[in-house]
This record gives C-alpha cells, structure tokens and sequence, in this order.
C-alpha cells in the first residue's frame, strides 16, 4: 500500500500557501492582503518558510498517513 498523506498534505498546503491566492504576507500595501493576485520576492520567502514550517509539523510531528487500495 502506497502512503498519500504526505502527497495530500502537500498539495493542500501549496494550494492554500500560495502568495497572493487566499493572502498575502507582506501585503503591497498593508502587511496582510487578501485575494489580490500579486505576489512579491518577500512574500515568495515568507509564505516558503510557512510552507517548510506546516510540513514538518504535519509530517514528521503530528505524522499524518493516509492508504489507499
């Protein structure tokens, strides 16, 4: 049996984690945006570093699986 929980997490993560879809920290012109559809080079670092942080809780502490088939 194959593990998906790592795949899962991981697109579900880069989906809600990407500057400028859901939010954006650092905003343009405030420090949190919403929904602009803009992304900066300090956004790309700040939304990488939650990404990295939310994965290695998810994955290696909390230890999320999931089997199919």
């Amino acid at each position: 049996m194959s593990d998906w929980g790592p795949v899962f997490v991981s697109l579900v993560l880069f989906v809600l984690l990407t500057p400028g879809l859901l939010f954006q920290v650092p905003g343009r012109g405030r420090y949190v945006e919403f929904g602009n559809f803009q992304t900066s080079g300090a956004s790309v670092l700040i939304h990488s570093l939650l990404y990295f942080g939310f994965i290695c809780v998810f994955l290696l502490a909390i230890k999320i699986h999931l089997y199919l088939g």
